[in-house]
């Protein structure tokens, strides 16, 4: 008997004992083909001997600091390794500052309470209101919970929640009107940001917080051209804040070190974890203005937050490995070339499949959202749980990818999401497709006709 408290009680899974590559191994021997990273984590596979050895250079030298009362060169020299790939890649870049946590929700936190303590240090005590979007996914503790727009995740802790407004998505597939352009729909969309502000009041307003790329929750729906360039512009006429939640997109999901970088646009705060470690350590990072961060030096000089493993030497180390190895060794070129490649295979084999209603995403952050009906874009019956069969049939056939249900509005819908590492190559890609065919295919077998409309 277990006495691990799992995610779900009442399942039985494998042990994994060792990595290879984009490769795990269970205790039995079996190998599974890593083609969701985890959870869009694992970037540079299992096994990779550069960071490991990072890991045991400084945790022989100093394992832990508390932040209270020391600096590392580690977090030091993370911190300014990736200003400099802000500054080299995003335009007009406004990052300048980083600040180190464990992951995504903690980042997400950080990133909350930063902004209404900036404009309280400002003398603007009545903007505290926070903007997202509906089916967004900022991270499981309370505050970005409350921020976070998939409503079934939501539900049995609303009464705990902070109170938070959702617009629409930037979702094309669903939302884009019959002979609407890709950019006049961005700019409907953005503007309902617009309309949020002004009903709420522009001076309560603090923040819009957004994914550029949005991962798990509704399958890799990328922004559309011009989208977030109006939501920038839109924050900067009204004096609010844009945090961009790059926890699932960044760090070369995409093909660009920030996901943002693609649409030209640089938040006041962006978040980032999974990739940024790639799984060998728990690191995340909250990354911000200079004008942000100096409000808070020049006024308190304390920004009241804090955790006790923030900028945790070890983990910045890794994390460090990691920057290194994706940018001096081109594997953000691999992701564009073996991103392109999965994309085409995936068309190949699913674009004219009758239960496949959209291939979408960017780099190797991809997303294919399945249909009862491609004509209409009807759902699955959601009770019928069509993305946990698709994952359980993947898995018998060694191969991790990462189904979903819920896409449309976090109840209905289904999708499968693939993140697989950026060191893969052509073999993975025919591998991950012929598996995945196979998987979908016994998932539809095995799914009642009642369950379509």
């Amino acid at each position: 008997m277990s006495h691990v408290f799992h995610r779900q009680s009442n399942a039985a899974y494998p042990v994994a004992v060792a990595g290879d590559g984009p490769w795990l191994i269970d205790d039995q021997g079996r190998r599974y083909l890593d083609a969701c990273g985890g959870a869009a984590v694992c970037c540079l596979g299992h096994s990779d001997a550069t960071v490991r050895e990072a890991i045991r250079e400084q945790a022989e030298s100093l394992a832990y600091a508390h932040s209270a009362f020391f600096t590392t060169r580690a977090a030091e020299n993370l911190a300014n390794h990736l200003i400099a790939r802000a500054e080299a890649e995003i335009p007009d870049n406004r990052l300048d500052k980083v600040y180190f946590v464990s992951g995504g929700s903690e980042a997400a936190e950080a990133a909350l309470k930063l902004a209404r303590q900036y404009f309280l240090e400002i003398g603007q005590p009545t903007r505290h209101r926070v903007i997202a979007r509906r089916q967004s996914y900022h991270g499981n503790t309370l505050g970005a919970l409350s921020v976070g727009g998939n409503q079934w995740r939501r539900e049995p802790f609303e009464p705990m929640l902070m109170p938070a407004t959702h617009i629409a998505p930037c979702y094309a597939y669903r939302d884009r009107a019959e002979g609407e352009s890709e950019e006049a729909y961005g700019r409907r969309a953005a503007d309902e940001l617009e309309a949020a502000i002004l009903d709420l009041g522009s001076e309560t307003v603090a923040a819009f917080i957004a994914e550029p790329v949005v991962g798990a929750t509704a399958g890799a729906v990328p922004a559309v051209p011009g989208y977030l360039t109006r939501i920038r512009d839109i924050c900067d006429r009204h004096g609010v804040l844009l945090i961009l939640d790059e926890v699932m997109c960044g760090m070369g999901r995409t093909g660009h070190l920030f996901a943002c970088a693609e649409d030209g646009v640089s938040p006041d705060i962006l978040l980032s974890a999974k990739g940024l470690g790639a799984g060998y350590q728990p690191i995340g990072a909250m990354l911000c203005s200079a004008r942000i961060h100096d409000a808070i030096a020049g006024g308190s000089g304390f920004f009241q937050h804090g955790h006790t493993y923030m900028g945790h030497a070890t983990a910045c180390a890794a994390a460090l490995a990691v920057q290194r190895r994706l940018h001096d060794d081109g594997l953000l070129d691999n992701v564009g070339v073996q991103g392109s490649a999965l994309r085409a295979a995936l068309e190949a084999a699913f674009g004219q499949h009758p239960h496949v209603g959209d291939i979408r995403g960017r780099g190797l952050l991809l997303g294919l959202e399945l249909v009862a009906d491609r004509a209409t874009k009807a759902p699955f019956d959601a009770a019928v749980r069509l993305n946990a069969r698709v994952k359980r049939e993947a898995m018998a056939r060694g191969l991790m990818c990462y189904p979903m249900g819920g896409t449309i509005d976090g109840r209905r819908g289904d999708h499968v999401m693939l993140a697989p590492p950026f060191i893969i190559g052509p073999e993975h890609v025919s591998e991950i497709v012929e598996k995945l065919g196979q998987a979908l295919a016994a998932a539809l077998e095995s799914t009642p006709a009642a369950a379509r409309p």
